[in-house]
């Protein structure tokens, strides 16, 4: 699925889809999703308020990676 690079993605924390793509390129690259999250997750507190975005920043992170 595609998100505008301004698309609140994290409405607890607001993070927008810009920020999750700007924390992934912030560190060294891992090949399993699950350690991208946390990291991503470290970066801009996305997923600790309700969890509710959990799944959707999940997808988005796996999309990246996959290239």
């Amino acid at each position: 699925m595609e998100y505008a690079a301004n698309e609140v993605i994290c409405n607890c924390k607001h993070v927008t889809m810009a920020d999750i793509e700007n924390a992934l390129f912030q560190h060294s690259r891992f090949s399993d999703v699950e350690k991208e999250f946390e990291e991503v997750q470290k970066l801009t507190s996305c997923s600790t308020g309700c969890g509710g975005c959990h799944d959707k920043i999940m997808g988005i992170i796996s999309e990246k990676l996959s290239g």
